[in-house]
């Protein structure tokens, strides 16, 4: 054969065999098609279905879950008005005043979810389901701590949600919002979340964007975060996922506004599930106590920054002190040790670890992980009891610590400044110390504290008391800066 015919051969079937594969992905190709859409415009579609047109479909979840999320109304006796600690009235003077907002059926004999904040101080709870049949509601129990309250009811054979695992949602999950936002019929908005594990210090305040109040001793704040739009009203409402499963109670939203600004915030059910259980048990939380303080997630980073240790170095929560005779004592952790697992959970924040301490009770027994002078090592702690709260005068010293660890000094507050701003109490700090809680958050001379853990403060005897009832908890306080902007930050006392 010649050298020319053999070229021709070879070009012949590399042609033939190219033609071939191009045919092959040709095949492969989604085939399409051309459809108008509404304006008249060709859309081209695949065999997947239109570009830019989702699978996702919100139908099951909906109906499975719209059943079992009602309406609860509130009435208040309040006499006299209430002001709430952004300028915000509710209600006239001298008449009632009422409120709203969601609760979640948890159980077909009439047991319902909600937060503490949609039902706290109220004198009336009546809870409407969307058939419009109404009942009277008995509140069995509440926890300011983790903002949830347990109703009853008596009816029987009712619609509920199913509890999902929390643990097991993940970042980029799409998930519903059920409540009744602005005292409108049952609405459902959809999103993904956007993160776990968030403390954004709305616990505990005084009032929110939609809430009558909480006080409470130990915030506990471990957030689902999603984007699924939520507004007043839908407080105590159900977010679930996919399956219809309930995998947390919406609590609170990020705004300036008071409305939907793109993040919203939901309680954990598998936290929730424990406190509800201990509501309905013991009509009052059990908690466990491991006795250890660690910097709020306000002032994390910039604690670290002085321990010299650079954020997101080492994972884990950093031990800032180690309550005498505690679970935590007996367990041999010390001060400067970084817990970094608890059982068989990777700890990267220190709301994640309060939320776990939460689940617990006092007798559990649970392992510990933790990092010190570089090293590994693991021990077992059987969680305790909370000690009931002392009085300011038993309890001098602890009280001298606390206020070691802030690092600030208080006067009353003058009438001409109560009338500028609005206030019916506070406190001004006079002196910060280096190196304490208000230096490390950079609370400068000259702030006004209104309120400590949603207890109003009048005097510097009055922040003795909420100290000293906080003590081996996370503090909240709320104030005024010296240049007249509202602030809220966290002072961690311990789990």
């Amino acid at each position: 054969m010649k050298t020319t015919d053999l070229h021709l051969s070879r070009f012949l079937v590399y042609a033939t065999v190219i033609s071939m594969m191009l045919c092959s992905c040709r095949n492969n190709e989604p085939r399409t098609q051309t459809k108008t859409n509404s304006e008249g415009f060709p859309q081209t579609k695949s065999s997947e279905g239109y570009a830019g047109e989702s699978n996702i479909n919100f139908v099951i979840a909906a109906k499975a879950v719209t059943p079992g999320v009602v309406h609860i109304k509130t009435l208040y006796e309040n006499k006299s008005g209430s002001s709430n600690f952004f300028g915000q009235r509710n209600g006239q003077r001298n008449t009632p005043a009422m409120g709203s907002g969601s609760g979640v059926v948890i159980s077909a004999d009439g047991y319902i979810a909600t937060n503490n904040h949609v039902i706290e101080n109220a004198s009336q709870v009546e809870v409407v389901f969307p058939d419009r049949r109404s009942f009277p509601a008995k509140v069995t129990g509440r926890d300011p701590n983790t903002d949830l309250a347990l109703l009853k009811v008596d009816a029987k054979d009712l619609s509920f949600v199913s509890l999902g695992n929390s643990d097991d949602a993940q970042v980029g999950e799409w998930v519903l919002a059920v409540g009744y936002p602005y005292s409108l019929n049952t609405t459902v908005t959809a999103g993904i979340i956007s993160a776990k594990g968030r403390s954004i210090g709305i616990i505990n305040r005084s009032s929110d964007a939609y809430s009558q109040g909480t006080q409470a001793n130990t915030a506990i704040e471990s957030f689902i975060q999603t984007d699924a739009a939520i507004n007043p009203g839908n407080s105590g409402g159900a977010l679930v996922n996919m399956n219809g499963e309930l995998i947390g109670i919406n609590t609170a939203i990020a705004s300036l506004t008071g409305s939907y600004a793109g993040y919203a915030f939901a309680v954990p059910v598998n936290l929730a599930k424990k406190i509800l259980d201990d509501l309905k048990e013991f009509g009052q939380v059990k908690r466990g106590l491991l006795g250890v303080s660690f910097p709020s997630p306000l002032a994390e980073d910039h604690y670290l920054q002085q321990q010299g240790i650079t954020p997101g170095s080492v994972t884990g929560v950093f031990i800032t002190g180690i309550q005498k005779g505690s679970a935590a004592d007996d367990a041999g952790l010390e001060e400067g040790d970084i817990i970094q697992r608890l059982d068989s959970v990777k700890l990267f924040s220190s709301s994640e670890f309060s939320e776990h301490i939460a689940r617990r009770r006092p007798g559990d027994k649970i392992t510990l992980g933790y990092l010190r002078n570089g090293k590994v090592h693991t021990t077992t702690a059987i969680l305790k009891n909370e000690e009931p709260r002392q009085s300011v005068a038993g309890d001098a010293q602890s009280l001298r610590n606390i206020y070691d660890k802030m690092g600030a000094k208080f006067a009353t507050i003058t009438d001409a400044l109560k009338e500028r701003y609005n206030l019916d109490a506070g406190v001004v700090v006079t002196e910060v110390r280096t190196g304490g809680f208000f230096d490390q958050v950079g609370i400068p001379p000259g702030t006004i504290i209104a309120y400590i853990n949603g207890k109003s403060i009048y005097n510097p005897q009055d922040i003795d008391e909420a100290l000293v009832a906080a003590q081996n908890s996370r503090i909240q306080i709320l104030g005024i800066a010296p240049d007249g902007s509202r602030i809220a930050f966290n002072f961690s006392m311990g789990a």
